[in-house]
């Protein structure tokens, strides 16, 4: 590996870190931005990148972590007894909270399922309990997220490596 290759290889496996930590962390894309390193270094280094196969495997963990996102918090409002409102009101209140801060992206489902329970008129109690629900999700998709992430960033350094020649 030449010294360009070597600080290519450096440069996104550090892009790919961000991404790591873009899982958990709002406004960072995690996932895709570890894909999208993966990609630019292998249209700037050809052969000596990730195998199309890992980068096609990379794709699908991309894909899937932007679906358990997605649907982790609905699954986890629905688990606790959520109704149709309290779920739209957990994506409601997480997209809401992109634009608002840190602390609203993790308190923004919760609060958008209970104030959508309570306006169907649902229990304090049965929409707190949709709201719990709604976090636990959240957590569960972001374990997810993290979790693909990291597998993301690992088949990347192997594959790279393994390219090598002797």
């Amino acid at each position: 590996m030449t010294w360009g290759e070597l600080f290519g290889y450096f440069v996104t496996l550090l892009l790919m870190l961000v991404g790591v930590a873009g899982s958990f962390i709002p406004g960072i894309p995690g996932p895709p931005l570890v894909l999208a390193a993966a990609v630019a270094h292998k249209l700037v280094f050809g052969a000596d990148g990730a195998s199309v196969t890992v980068l096609v495997v990379m794709t699908l963990l991309t894909l899937l972590s932007l679906a358990l996102d997605f649907v982790a918090s609905l699954v986890g409002a629905k688990k606790l007894g959520a109704t149709w409102l309290g779920m739209t009101g957990a994506v409601v209140g997480g997209v809401a909270g992109l634009f608002m801060g840190l602390v609203a992206v993790i308190v923004g489902p919760f609060v958008g399922a209970v104030v959508f329970e309570l306006l169907g008129g649902r229990k304090l109690e049965e929409a707190g309990r949709a709201g719990v629900g709604a976090m636990v999700g959240l957590l569960a998709g972001t374990l997810g997220k993290l979790a693909c992430a990291i597998a993301m960033t690992g088949l990347f350094a192997v594959s790279v490596l393994l390219n090598q020649g002797p």
